[in-house]
């Protein structure tokens, strides 16, 4: 059975993830009224991908006995100036993410919530993951410096992802 403190942390964090779901749309929705196709799947993807995420939160908390408590979903930016700047503020969510993680883990340890302590193990190593994946894009479009040619082959190379 989960702890109040730890019931109302892991629902938080249900929240955050939704969050990040709705702003990688955002981003996906930018990138294709750019024509930006590539770009606009991968960020369909990672979309999907924190969804699934905020769907491990839910399943767990129901699991464990708690009440899933769904929150308003905060309204993302819509627009962005260039790829670049959508990768950094990317990078900048994940690290964001990160830091809740690590929070919502020092309060499963708080609470001796071994179950939970485990469980959130999988979206530590997770973050690793989603940092260095938006980090390596960044980067890439840092070298490129918004040229048209680098711009397009990366947008093909990015449209690959499933």
């Amino acid at each position: 059975m989960l702890t109040e403190t730890v019931e109302k942390a892991l629902n938080e964090q249900i929240n955050k993830e939704l969050f990040s779901a709705y702003l990688y749309l955002s981003m996906a929705a930018d990138f294709e009224s750019k024509n930006l196709a590539g770009f606009a799947k991968w960020m369909k993807a990672q979309s999907a991908e924190e969804l699934n995420h905020a769907m491990k939160l839910f399943n767990y908390v129901l699991e464990r006995g708690g009440h899933v408590e769904l929150m308003a979903i905060e309204k993302p930016q819509q627009t962005w100036e260039s790829p670049l700047k959508v990768f950094q503020d990317a990078y900048d969510h994940e690290r964001f993410i990160t830091q809740s993680i690590y929070s919502l883990l020092e309060i499963a340890q708080s609470a001796k919530d071994y179950g939970t302590i485990e469980f959130l193990q999988w979206y530590v190593k997770e973050q690793v993951e989603e940092e260095a994946q938006a980090e390596h894009v960044m980067k890439k479009l840092e070298m490129i410096n918004d040229a048209p040619a680098g711009l397009l082959m990366l947008d093909h190379e990015l449209g690959q992802r499933e």
